[in-house]
C-alpha cells in the first residue's frame, strides 16, 4: 500500500475512533432518562419490553464502529480504541466530578441541586458502564476474531452478530447488576430490564449489518483489500 494510501486510513481510523469515544461518553452522561418504545405493548417481568434507558441509544454504535475496525485494521487496533474509551470515560468523570462540588452562583440556570440530579450519579454510573464496557467490547473483539479466523475472512454476518450478541448481553447484566446494587435502580425492574436491553441490541445488532457490510465494502474498494486482509497502519 502506497503512503498516501496508509495516511488516508490512518485518518478514517481517527475519525472513527472519535465517533466511538464520543458515542461511548454519551451514553454514560444521559443513562438516567429512560423511554418507551411502543412497537409491541408487552410487558415482561413487570417491565415494558422496550422499556429502556437513552443511554443505549448511541451504546451499539460503539459495537459497530469495533468490528468494522476489527474486520479492516486488525484486532490491536481495535483493542486500542476499546482502551483510548476507558481513558476518555476517566476523563469525563473527571470533569463531572469538579463540576459537581464548585458550588453554583444564585444566577445560575442551573443550580446544585438540578445538576447533582442529572449528574449525581455519573461516577457510579461510568464506574458501572466501564466495567460492563471492558467486559463486553473485549468479549467482541475476541468472538469477532473467533469467528474470522474459523471462517478464513467469510461469512461476515456471522462473526458481527454472534460477537455482538454475547458481548451485548454480557453488557446489558453487568451495567444493571452494579446499577441495581447502588440502588440506583430497584432490584425488582432487573430481569425486566435485562430482557427489554438486550432484545432491543439484538435488534439494532442485525438491523447494523447491512451498514457494516457497506463499510467493509467500501473499505475494500478504496484501498483494494482481499477478504480477511487487513490494513497495517503506519
Amino acid at each position: 500500500m502506497e503512503l498516501k494510501d496508509k495516511l488516508a486510513a490512518q485518518k478514517i481510523y481517527l475519525f472513527l475512533a472519535a465517533l466511538f469515544i464520543t458515542s461511548l461518553v454519551v451514553s454514560n452522561l444521559i443513562f438516567q432518562k429512560f423511554f418507551y418504545w411502543y412497537p409491541l405493548d408487552v410487558e415482561i417481568f413487570g417491565t415494558k419490553l422496550f422499556e429502556i434507558s437513552v443511554g443505549i441509544l448511541p451504546y451499539p454504535i460503539t459495537f459497530l464502529i469495533t468490528d468494522l475496525i476489527s474486520e479492516i485494521y486488525g484486532k490491536k487496533r481495535a483493542n486500542q480504541v476499546v482502551v483510548a474509551g476507558i481513558f476518555a470515560s476517566l476523563f469525563s468523570l473527571l470533569i463531572v466530578y469538579v463540576s459537581n462540588i464548585v458550588p453554583a452562583t444564585s444566577w445560575s440556570p442551573v443550580d446544585d441541586t438540578m445538576f447533582s440530579t442529572v449528574f449525581g450519579s455519573t461516577a457510579i454510573a461510568v464506574f458501572a458502564s466501564m466495567m460492563a464496557y471492558l467486559l463486553a467490547q473485549f468479549v467482541d473483539i475476541q468472538i469477532y476474531h473467533f469467528w474470522k479466523r474459523l471462517t478464513k475472512g467469510r461469512h461476515l454476518w456471522l462473526r458481527n452478530n454472534f460477537s455482538t450478541w454475547l458481548s451485548q448481553f454480557v453488557d446489558t447484566m453487568t451495567i444493571l447488576l452494579l446499577l441495581c446494587s447502588f440502588d440506583i435502580i430497584a432490584w425488582e425492574r432487573f430481569s425486566g430490564l435485562l430482557v427489554a436491553g438486550f432484545l432491543f441490541k439484538v435488534l439494532v445488532a442485525a438491523f447494523d449489518t447491512p451498514f457494516l457490510y457497506l463499510g467493509v465494502y467500501l473499505f475494500r474498494k478504496r484501498f483494494n483489500l482481499k477478504i480477511n486482509e487487513e490494513i497495517e497502519l503506519l
